[in-house]
């Protein structure tokens, strides 16, 4: 069962790592332009970095927490500025808009779960820690 924590790390950080991967295109940088996100070209590729780095400490253990901190700080703004279902006046879009807001807000939530909890068992981030402890103890 120590294994769960590092496959819900891993399905958790897929959506970042695959979405972050994406920021580099011409195609969400106009899409976040026609969204009213100013300096577009410059804030998605950072977004990406973001999602792309928070993933990857996720996936692999390191720093998790840390890690876990860069994923909300990237979902935070996208969330709110993005899916602003509020301002939305289509209802189909509202309700499109909508679900990709609480399906954030859901994972701002398993962020913080990490972010207090850590990696778990099955991470760089623990084994580094226990080889520092052994070191200490020795």
């Amino acid at each position: 069962m120590k294994v769960i924590p590092l496959i819900g790390r891993i399905f958790f950080s897929l959506l970042f790592l695959v979405a972050g991967l994406g920021h580099f295109s011409s195609q969400s940088v106009s899409y976040a332009a026609s969204m009213g996100v100013p300096m577009a070209s410059v804030l998605v590729p950072i977004s990406g970095v973001m999602a792309v780095v928070g993933a990857l400490s996720l996936i692999t253990g390191y720093r998790a927490k840390w890690g876990a901190w860069i994923i909300i700080a990237f979902l935070v703004p996208v969330t709110f500025w993005m899916h602003a279902f509020w301002k939305v006046t289509d209802p189909m879009m509202m309700q499109m808009q909508m679900a990709n807001f609480m399906k954030n807000m859901a994972m701002i939530g398993g962020a913080l779960f990490i972010a207090y909890f850590g990696s778990g068992p099955y991470s760089i981030g623990t084994k580094l820690h226990r080889n520092k402890s052994k070191l200490v103890t020795q």
